[in-house]
């Protein structure tokens, strides 16, 4: 038995196979409002055939897709049960500056301790989403197994999460731009055959464009060499390459990583349900721990722009 749960949300991108591996008890789900006025809750369970069909699905621009937070009382629903059992429980959540979800944690927290005086419940805002929110869970699942406790895993994952990176590209920034997933798009706005805008996350837990290149060949090598770059003690982490609807570019991307990388392990992803309507098809990306981001990714695009005029 853990000494503590660790729950997240519909966002972390984590199936249950990984969820399993990991020890992520369970997650609150998130809504997915659909064109024809319905709603779903978001499922990080899917089949590769559903993700396809709604990825297709959203390659139609003038359909409205839209998500949303569950209730209060949804996450009180998935809180107290590991409190009834006497477990204290850890959250993290999808980034606070992108999403009401960490306030709705908050006030599930405030109603729960009410009623569970004797128990531990700490919130923990990723200021991350999609695969690297899972990173960030994964990172709380390593610490717990180390024996920290549920005090020490929360604080390591406030010093550490910014050294949670993502770098890959979108072949349309649309969907991003348009739920407010992404900071300065403007000057890479537009769908210009060949052209990828790349991005890694800055310190408001916003993926923040770093600049563009054209072509995947370019992409891969940027990736990589972005990766020697930012990244520390990579051959013993286990890197996720998440996808949406380009699952051989994920693995042409894999391949690259393995042979001039050499990680301990990669896994390779689909962008969940409940991410889905904010990235859209076309997204391919490498998340990695290495060095704690410059505030506003100074460094980060200076390293960029000379990788792109070299590559």
């Amino acid at each position: 038995m853990y000494n503590f749960a660790i729950i997240s949300d519909t966002s972390c991108d984590l199936t249950k196979d990984l969820r399993d591996r990991f020890g992520i008890a369970d997650y609150a789900r998130g809504y997915v409002h659909l064109p024809d006025g319905s709603e779903i809750k978001g499922n990080l369970d899917w089949s590769e055939e559903e993700s396809t069909a709604f990825f297709k699905a959203l390659s139609d621009k003038k359909a409205s897709f839209k998500t949303s937070t569950p209730a209060i009382g949804e996450v009180v629903d998935i809180i107290e049960p590991f409190l009834k059992k006497g477990e204290d429980v850890l959250c993290v959540t999808l980034s606070g500056g992108l999403s009401g979800m960490y306030g709705v944690f908050v006030n599930a927290k405030r109603d729960l301790q009410e009623k569970y005086p004797d128990r531990k419940i700490i919130i923990v805002d990723s200021m991350r989403y999609s695969t690297s929110e899972g990173m960030v869970c994964v990172l709380a699942s390593q610490y717990r197994a180390m024996g920290k406790t549920i005090e020490e895993t929360a604080e390591l994952l406030e010093i550490n999460k910014h050294r949670v990176h993502q770098i890959g590209w979108m072949d349309d920034l649309f969907y991003c731009k348009k739920m407010g997933r992404v900071s300065n798009a403007a000057a890479v706005m537009g769908t210009l055959v060949g052209i990828k805008a790349m991005a890694d996350f800055n310190h408001k837990g916003v993926s923040h464009v770093l600049g563009k290149t054209r072509g995947y060949k370019k992409a891969y090598r940027i990736i990589v060499e972005y990766m020697k770059a930012t990244g520390e003690d990579l051959e013993n982490q286990i890197v996720f390459i998440t996808h949406s609807l380009r699952k051989e570019h994920a693995e042409e991307v894999k391949k690259l990583i393995e042979a001039e990388i050499k990680p301990k392990e990669i896994i390779i992803t689909t962008v969940g349900q409940g991410s889905a309507p904010n990235i859209g098809p076309g997204m391919v990306a490498a998340f990695y721990m290495g060095k704690k981001a410059s505030e506003d990714l100074k460094d980060e695009t200076v390293l960029f722009e000379e990788l792109a005029s070299k590559i």
